[in-house]
This record gives C-alpha cells, structure tokens and sequence, in this order.
C-alpha cells in the first residue's frame, strides 16, 4: 500500500498556506478596503507568489467571498438562533473582541457595495435581510411563549436591532477604546425593558 503521509503532508501546508493568505487579506481588506488593495499586495504580505495566491483562489472575487464565507461561518458557529434574542444580543461583544478582522472586513466591504450594480452588493442584501429575519422570529418566539410583549412589532423592532448592530461595529472600527460592553449592556437592558409584558400580566 503507498506511503499517504507525503501526499498527507503536502495537503496540509496547501491548507496553512490557504489561511495565511485568508488571514493576511482580512488585515488588508479592514484596513485599505476591496478597492484599495490588490492580489499582488496579499500576495506579498502573506510569502507567496502571485501564482501562488492564484492557485488557491482563482480571482480576488473568489478570494473576497472566501473571507465573508469565513466570517459568515464564524457567525453561524457562535449563534444560537433557537436562543433568547437579548442573551444572544448580550454575547455580541465576544465575538467583537475574538475576531476583529472579520467585523473590520466585514463592515469596509459592505459599505464598499451599498450600490445596487456592485459586485458582492447581492451578497450584503442577502445577508442582511437574514439577519433580520432572524431577530424578528427570535421575538416572535418570545410572544408566542408570554415572554414579550405581543404590541411590539417583531419586523421594525428587528430593523432597529440590526442597525444598532451595524452601527456598533462601525463606531467600534472608528474608535476601539470605545466601552462595548457597557453600551450594549445598557442597550439589551433598555431593550429587555420595552419587550418586557406589562407588570400585572398573568
């Protein structure tokens, strides 16, 4: 039977070499945008050549959409979307602090294709709208258990999640001295406040 442990082993560094430049184009991408920077320079910054880039991803929209997938999956992993909505609000500042690259790429890229004919603009819609989607059940569910309020709509209310999100991310990018975790502490408090049943309710 051949000997699988070359082959085994040429795979693996093809896998390292993939997350460097994964990694390196995330710190680039946060910093100089999609439009800003070039094959050429991940390509430097992450050791290789630009073939070499090239061989793992075939365009840089491939690359690009390799690096929202990753923080798409980092997402999906530390969500609980069966989860109360103000817990999983509450958690949001973790992922802010394991994986700033991913929300700094994120949120240059997205403002990057606000524009309906730009490239990855689909994308961002898509994604978006889930987003709402999601906190919008997360308060239907609570109604349907007697957790919250039933005079709240769950739609508007989860368009203002959302945007609160977004915006923090963007204040955090701007100034990371900002205190996170008292803002959304105050703002899950204020929140769970509204969603709250009136006092008396059986």
């Amino acid at each position: 039977m051949p000997d699988q442990r070359p082959y085994a082993t040429l795979l693996a560094k093809g896998e390292d070499r993939r997350q460097r430049i994964l990694d390196v184009a995330q710190r680039l991408l946060t910093r100089s945008g999609g439009r800003g920077t070039t094959l050429a320079q991940i390509a430097h910054e992450a050791g290789v050549s630009q073939a070499g880039l090239l061989h793992h991803f075939e365009s840089k929209e491939q690359l690009l959409k390799a690096v929202l997938d990753a923080r798409d999956a980092d997402d999906e992993a530390s969500a609980d979307l069966s989860g109360d909505i103000i817990e999983q609000l509450e958690k949001v500042t973790e992922r802010f602090r394991r994986a700033p690259d991913l929300i700094g790429t994120y949120g240059v890229l997205r403002m990057e294709n606000l524009d309906p004919e730009a490239p990855l603009h689909r994308r961002f819609l898509r994604r978006h709208q889930a987003a709402v989607d999601a906190v919008a059940e997360g308060i239907r569910r609570g109604q349907r258990a007697g957790q919250y309020r039933t005079d709240v709509d769950p739609a508007l209310k989860a368009l203002e999640i959302v945007a609160f999100l977004n915006g923090m991310e963007t204040s955090w990018l701007l100034d990371p001295s900002i205190p996170l975790h008292e803002v959304f502490r105050e703002y899950t408090s204020s929140l769970a406040r509204l969603l709250a049943l009136p006092s008396g309710t059986p």
